[in-house]
């Protein structure tokens, strides 16, 4: 009798020798799908990387530059001699603001050069006018990666994590010239600062309904609420203007600001700068400092040992050159043959969703014709970009200074850079991602959808597969992507990007209906590491919901296909092997469901599924018609 029946358990049925024999990396929380293919480009990639310093031959200036960085931080005894030094240096001025007057004259230099701010600020395109920008108000984040982590059932769980959190903090600064008291006394003011804004931000929850992050509020309003602050002086300073509106991310984050920051806290956020500045500068420090300043992330995460040395050079190399690198590696590694059937592939996804759209039972004339005017003006990013975004060319350093020091003045050019462009008109030829990454997105704002080089490869998509297998593969993915831009968030954006009502009444209430259906299909599964939150996962949810019921549809029109691959590719791409503390983390912070429940409960809510395999009543895989739910 077989172990497996698909029937009941379609993720373990085809995954479950992979399952059985594969190891996590000890450097890695997971393996498998997304994570092994990772692994094969970072693989690649490194050997081009220690071609190109050897040969010292580049294909451009770009990755000339990204391979200096690369041989800074392999040149481990330079960085070990710096010790903790560079990061004292840069802390010194934390140190030096002694009131509120000298932190407000040097407001400007330390959001800029990316120190720990009781707010954040930053430049992005205006949600409601895509052709414009806006400048937007957010709150700083928490030491735990989630509110809920303070307060309720988690509290516990919480503590222990602080408790870890300060361990590694405390051994952290015993490197630095404070006394044993001092250090006591900053980790203590570093916890009170961190259990105020606990106590005023969202959860990951609140925050994945990110429409809500869009509050348009009278710049002397913020101004008002945030009086500690000169907020019209920076804003003034930053883009050569004050704006009417900024807009806010968390109104109650800013009706409470006051009582995070005042005079009376003012050395208590000091301390928590200090604390928060050098152990989030640790892994560009010595080795030691790498190792020890990882170590929380690391307990959070399952993870053993940190990365060697060559493998976090390359890192963070590749992450200063995103775009210069993606382009590389999609020009080196990615072929045309295969970018053009990928492309058919998008464009047969496209029309079939407009016909299922044109076909809907539920929507109104009116709604159909603005979600097939969306589809129509949907842009496709297919591997790589055509060129690499201007901003690269600022990114110039000393040559000759730590790798450290060359850290923060790149992270200063981006940052100038990214407020340069506040009264210029957005870029919608952006990519969001790199062509080395393994992921793929849809923009809202610019209703776009990305698909890397990096992710076009088996089991996803395969050249060699069946149209079956890539349909199950890339194709539910591209579904996905797609599908997006009529999730619970997406379906709020027009075919501009604009965040705009384009449907009628009535057809809004039946699809928030249908997104309460999906997320009480998810919500309270108990999996052995914790229980699912279906409000917090739904709209990854919609969006495979979507993209299987496209590529399903589009089954029907292929000779030879065979729905038992695409099921089992479907299946396949969600294999994830993954250590049980990341798994318990992801289930309070990721917007996506597990693995394993996107490999199962998906196929359940279509017939197909049913007449494949003859699922009945009698199997786990089994869901009443009742409970189905297909939502486009």
């Amino acid at each position: 009798m077989e172990k497996y029946r698909i029937q009941d358990d379609l993720y373990e049925y085809v995954n479950h020798e992979w399952l059985e024999q594969a190891v996590i990396p000890d450097d890695k929380p997971t393996a498998g799908g997304f994570a092994d293919l990772a692994k094969e480009v970072e693989e690649n990639l490194i050997a081009d990387f220690n071609e190109m310093s050897e040969k010292k031959q580049f294909p451009n200036d770009y990755l000339k530059r990204a391979i200096l960085i690369y041989e800074k931080i392999k040149d481990v005894k330079k960085r070990n001699k710096d010790g903790i030094r560079p990061a004292l240096k840069r802390a010194k001025k934390l140190l030096s603001l002694k009131d509120m007057n000298a932190f407000n004259r040097q407001l400007k230099e330390l959001l800029l050069s990316d120190y720990p701010l009781p707010f954040g600020i930053y430049n992005d395109v205006d949600m409601k006018e895509t052709s414009s920008h806006a400048l937007y108000v957010n709150a700083p984040s928490t030491i735990l990666p989630d509110v809920t982590y303070y307060k309720g059932e988690m509290e516990e769980q919480g503590k222990s994590m602080l408790q870890l959190w300060s361990q590694v903090a405390k051994q952290v600064l015993s490197y630095t010239k404070l006394s044993e008291e001092e250090i006591d006394l900053f980790l203590a003011d570093t916890l009170k600062f961190d259990a105020i804004i606990a106590t005023l931000v969202k959860s990951s929850e609140e925050n994945s309904d990110y429409v809500k992050s869009y509050n348009p509020t009278k710049t002397r309003t913020v101004s008002a609420l945030m009086k500690p602050v000169k907020v019209r002086k920076l804003v003034q300073s930053l883009v050569g203007e004050v704006p009417s509106v900024l807009i806010v991310s968390d109104p109650r984050f800013l009706k409470g600001f006051t009582t995070l920051f005042n005079e009376e806290n003012f050395q208590a956020y000091i301390h928590w700068a200090y604390v928060l500045d050098i152990l989030g500068n640790t892994n560009l420090l010595s080795e030691e400092l790498r190792e020890v300043g990882s170590s929380y992330r690391r307990a959070l995460y399952g993870i053993k040992t940190i990365s060697t040395v060559e493998k976090f050079a390359y890192q963070t190399a590749s992450n200063f050159f995103s775009e210069p690198v993606g382009l590389f590696y999609g020009e080196k590694y990615f072929g045309e043959e295969a970018k053009k059937d990928v492309y058919d592939m998008v464009d047969l996804i496209i029309n079939k969703y407009k016909e299922r759209v044109k076909k809907s039972e539920v929507l109104s004339e009116e709604t159909k014709e603005k979600a097939i005017l969306k589809l129509s003006t949907m842009v496709v990013k297919m591997g790589y970009p055509d060129k690499v975004d201007p901003v690269y060319d600022k990114f110039f350093f000393d040559e000759e200074a730590s790798i450290f020091d060359i850290a923060c003045s790149l992270k200063r050019i981006a940052k100038e850079d990214e407020f340069s462009h506040y009264k210029e008109t957005p870029d919608r030829g952006k990519w969001v991602m790199p062509g080395h990454l393994v992921n793929a997105a849809y923009n809202p704002f610019s209703n776009d959808i990305t698909f890397p080089a990096a992710i076009l490869q088996a089991p996803f998509y395969s050249i060699h597969q069946s149209r079956s297998q890539n349909l199950g593969g890339i194709g539910a993915v591209i579904g996905h992507e797609i599908s997006h831009a009529f999730d619970n968030n997406g379906a709020q954006f027009d075919e501009n990007g604009n965040l705009k009502n384009w449907w009628t009444k009535s057809d809004y209430k039946n699809f928030k209906k249908k997104t309460k259906d999906m997320i009480k299909e998810f919500d309270g599964i108990q999996l052995p590491w914790g229980k699912v939150n279906g409000t917090l996962v739904v709209s990854e949810n919609i969006a495979d919901n979507g993209g299987m019921a496209v590529t399903l549809d589009i089954m029907h029109d292929i000779q030879d296909s065979s729905f038992e691959e695409y099921f089992m590719n479907w299946a396949r791409i969600w294999c994830l092997k993954a250590k049980d503390a990341y798994r318990q983390l992801l289930l309070s912070i990721d917007v996506h469901s597990p693995t394993i429940l996107r490999a199962n409960m998906q196929p359940r809510n279509f017939p197909e599924w049913y007449e494949t395999f003859s699922v009945t009543k009698k199997d786990k895989m089994y869901l009443a018609p009742t409970k189905r739910v297909i939502i486009w």
